[in-house]
């Protein structure tokens, strides 16, 4: 596929806001149709991570959490940012941390934008296997609940929207795509 020129030109950007997290941008620009105009960015200094731990019974682990954000809870798969370190030492951190669970054998199952019509944030997918349990080390923001289900299920509760974190569907959409025999109904 041919890569096509970017039709926007940026003639200043200020900075709104600014946290250890994001960054919050406003672009003074001229649009694709020539005119001048505006648009708000959120960069993100972390590049999302998700893993879906597969164990040996096909089950996998979701964590359950009240997400601030839309003051609601959420059950996902193990998630986390990654800053300072290469992505698969985040996954291995994050899973580590949320579940208690060590893999041994770790799977890019591919990576995506997670809203580019405002942010630029990235997200990174891991599969990991051959687990081992140990114990859990959540953040002091964390208060956690492990819940492990079939992948199957798992996935049913994605397309029946029970699962709403777009990560966590996108993660396990993208591994029941890539899995013979597993089934999207």
């Amino acid at each position: 596929m041919e890569q096509e020129a970017n039709p926007w030109k940026t003639t200043r950007i200020t900075q709104a806001y600014e946290n250890e997290w994001i960054r919050l941008e406003h672009h003074d620009v001229i649009k694709p149709n020539g005119e001048p105009g505006i648009y708000g960015k959120v960069h993100f200094k972390n590049t999302a991570i998700a893993i879906l731990p597969i164990d040996s019974d096909g089950n996998t682990y979701l964590v359950g959490q009240y997400r601030y954000t839309i003051d609601a809870y959420s059950w996902e798969l193990p998630e986390g940012g990654c800053q300072n370190e290469a992505a698969i030492d985040a996954a291995k951190r994050e899973l580590k941390e949320e579940t208690g669970l060590i893999a041994s054998k770790w799977t890019l199952l591919g990576e995506n934008y997670l809203s580019n019509s405002v942010t630029d944030e990235r997200a990174i997918m891991y599969i990991a296997e051959d687990l081992r349990m140990s114990a859990a080390e959540p953040e002091e923001t964390e208060l956690l609940q492990i819940k492990k289900i079939p992948i199957q299920e798992a996935i049913q509760m994605a397309l029946h929207g029970e699962i709403k974190d777009i990560l966590t569907i996108t993660t396990l959409l993208t591994y029941a795509l890539k899995v013979p025999g597993l089934h999207l109904s």
